[in-house]
């Protein structure tokens, strides 16, 4: 299975259906295929061949969108980086991953120039960036594409087994890894995830969240399977995104907690404002269960939340299931096997916490050039998540909270996830995030950090009392409320609790 043969398929059979929309430009599955052919074949021009890497590091633009076409038609890697690293972090991703070009912006190459010496798998030609303004010691990716012909590249021979992708992880939970994907797990993105969303050729997948995050590709694959029109948006903003909506006619769009939150504080959130809409999904982190009734009261019978590891396991809410099913992520979505294992490694009985476990035909065969690490993480076939939760007599997955994220206070273990679901309940709180700091009494306490609705709405020390007041149990209590203006983000959009906890355990008790 080779995911690089999707596209000239669409552009022989439905050469004159729109296939990508970004701003001003509107593309023709024909078009596409042309623009993709000159990228591909201008890529081999500078030298990679099958098995190589190129890394990407932009925005959301046409340039990132083509790069992941081209690259699988000639079986290139493509090594999508976050727009937003810097210095030694951009440096050593572009190592790791040895990287033999890169395409950027040129608000990047400023970057990149104080680290090209550090970067011997990337001749001094295989540097290009996107901006239309020339600069020394840079290639053109217009006047680079422009001169390669739109004919298809010379046939290559990719294997199903053969890599797609480096993505690296987050790094929500320490330093990213890269994690490769291969042409048959993105076939399976294709399938799995065009059925599990009800999705159709005639479907309109509307994308403003990253597109460097492997959550993308989980509406991106889908829509180039089908041949469906894919509206990418340069970033989230909720006033454009709610008009793209009406303006495109989107059926299927994804978003992340904060970005939905948003979406339902504006004055545009309505019924009516996203009648086109058959998926709304929410992904990349809980959606606290306040946010779902209120997301599911205006729009009803859409809703899906999908919970998931870029490693490869994956499960999903149906809205079917969505007012039946309060609190769960839903079951493993087709071909995946889940467990719940105790300490032990034994398998717990259903409604017991223990660590979420899961195998299936969207597993990575392993972190690049980690085999230590991938033989931690996958062992006899099933991937150890990290993440702690508990199934009901369906099958059906309830999430309590990430291992790393538990606070033991006083020999009790608290999960952040339920002193937050209280929080989220005051009418001043838009977001929360809970973890533990250091008490000398009982080893770790909770502290909330949370994000107003509005200024000046709650003090810390009232916000604090009034959730002591309401969780469940005593141990729960938070010893303090920090107030701040926004978290510590990832690219994907998680909150970076890691950031928080570490500033606070090093002593500055100060958060970013």
């Amino acid at each position: 299975m080779n995911v690089g043969t999707l596209l000239p398929r669409h552009a022989r059979l439905t050469p004159d259906k729109t296939a990508f929309v970004f701003e001003e430009m509107r593309l023709t599955f024909a078009e596409l295929e042309e623009r993709v052919n000159r990228l591909a074949n201008a890529i081999l021009s500078l030298g990679l061949r099958k098995g190589d890497k190129m890394a990407v590091v932009l925005a959301n633009s046409p340039e990132l969108y083509f790069s992941y076409l081209a690259t699988a038609k000639i079986g290139v890697v493509v090594v999508p980086l976050s727009p937003l690293l810097r210095g030694p972090g951009l440096v050593s991703l572009l190592r790791d991953s040895d990287a033999s070009m890169v395409i950027s912006s040129i608000d990047l190459a400023t970057e990149l120039d104080s680290v090209k010496h550090e970067l011997d798998s990337i001749p001094s030609t295989n540097y290009v960036v996107t901006d239309d303004a020339p600069r020394t010691g840079y290639v053109s990716y217009a006047e680079l594409t422009a001169s390669q012909t739109a004919e298809p590249p010379p046939a290559i021979d990719i294997d199903g087994s053969d890599p797609f992708n480096i993505i690296y992880s987050s790094g929500t939970t320490g330093a990213p890894k890269g994690i490769v994907h291969t042409h048959d797990v993105r076939a399976m993105y294709c399938t799995l995830f065009s059925a599990s969303y009800r999705m159709t050729p005639e479907s309109v997948v509307l994308h403003a969240g990253s597109l460097v995050f492997n959550g993308a590709l989980v509406t991106l694959f889908p829509a180039l399977f089908l041949g469906a029109k894919y509206v990418l948006q340069r970033k989230y903003d909720t006033s454009a995104f709610i008009e793209a909506v009406g303006k495109e006619g989107a059926t299927h769009v994804m978003l992340v907690p904060s970005q939905l939150i948003a979406m339902m504080g504006s004055p545009d959130f309505s019924k009516e404002k996203l009648a086109s809409l058959e998926m709304i999904c929410t992904v990349g982190a809980p959606l606290h269960q306040e946010h779902k009734d209120r997301l599911s009261r205006t729009l009803p019978d859409i809703c899906y939340e999908l919970y998931g590891l870029t490693e490869g396991f994956v499960t999903i809410l149906d809205k079917s299931d969505y007012a039946g099913k309060p609190g769960s992520v839903g079951p493993p979505v087709h071909f995946c096997d889940m467990r719940i294992v105790g300490e032990d490694g034994r398998d717990l009985p259903p409604r017991e916490v223990g660590e979420i476990v899961g195998r299936g035909p969207i597993l990575m065969p392993g972190y690049y050039k980690r085999p230590d690490l991938t033989d931690q993480a996958i062992r006899d076939g099933w991937l150890f998540t990290g993440d702690m939760g508990y199934a009901d007599e369906d099958g059906y997955l309830y999430l309590v909270d990430r291992k790393k994220d538990l606070i033991i206070s006083g020999g009790v273990n608290v999960f952040p996830k339920d002193i937050e679901e209280v929080l989220v309940q005051h009418p001043a709180v838009r977001e929360a995030a809970v973890f533990g700091i250091p008490d000398e009494k009982w080893g770790e306490a909770p502290l909330a950090a949370v994000i107003l609705s509005s200024a000046n709405a709650v003090n810390a020390e009232e916000l604090r009392d009034w959730t002591n007041k309401r969780v469940a149990a005593r141990y729960q209590q938070v010893r303090e409320v920090v107030i701040m203006e926004d978290f510590p983000r990832s690219t994907a959009g998680k909150t970076l609790k890691r950031i928080m906890r570490d500033d606070y355990w090093a002593g500055r008790k100060t958060l970013i």
